[in-house]
């Protein structure tokens, strides 16, 4: 009888063992599949500069469009140096934006980007393909990324934009809640500090 118990563990801790590495596996396999090409993540890392007034208040009307184009989050502010969504909330893959606008004594002014989700195998869109799309959004050019609505690139060329008002107070009932750190790290940034100055 004691030799049957033994064989009888041994058997329940081959089968814990067994489930063990198939879920690692399994998460691995997740983390593999998305590939990031390094043309992307250039495009995600590569600086967004704008030269002078007139190019700097355009880039920011269209940084306005692309977030409101793709958030799946309602947006929480929008001024004249942030652009902030809603979230990332409740294990969602949707992406929480956060844009920032940082000008310099020569009157050019860096476009950061920063994006995050809530889900612990990833986002969607992936945060480098977001980068990547939205700084080529930004320069004039059509973004390839469908929007939350199933519109195509075709669907979302790049309409004409006058630049933002410059400032839109948020209301006064909605608090107002720090990004998490973990954004400071995402993709896509300019380097700059993301709190506005």
């Amino acid at each position: 009888m004691r030799k049957h118990l033994l064989g009888s563990a041994s058997l329940t801790r081959t089968a814990a063992m067994s489930a063990v590495v198939t879920a690692i596996a399994l998460l691995a396999g997740c983390s593999t599949s998305g590939q990031i090409a390094g043309e992307t993540m250039e495009q995600a890392t590569a600086p967004l500069t704008c030269t002078n007034k007139a190019e700097c208040d355009a880039w920011w009307a269209r940084a306005q469009v692309w977030v409101i184009n793709h958030s799946e989050y309602k947006v929480q502010t929008i001024t004249d140096s942030i652009i902030q969504t809603d979230g990332p909330s409740g294990g969602k893959r949707d992406l929480a934006y956060q844009i920032t606008k940082t000008p310099s004594n020569e009157g050019t002014a860096t476009i950061g980007f920063a994006a995050h989700c809530d889900n612990m195998f990833g986002c969607e869109p992936n945060p480098w393909k977001a980068g990547a799309d939205f700084k080529q959004f930004v320069r004039g050019r059509p973004s390839q990324m469908g929007t939350p609505g199933g519109a195509t690139a075709s669907g979302n060329a790049l309409p004409p934009v006058s630049p933002a008002p410059p400032s839109r107070p948020m209301p006064q009932n909605l608090p107002v809640q720090p990004m998490p750190p973990t954004l400071e790290n995402q993709p896509g940034q300019s380097g700059q500090n993301l709190t506005p100055q």
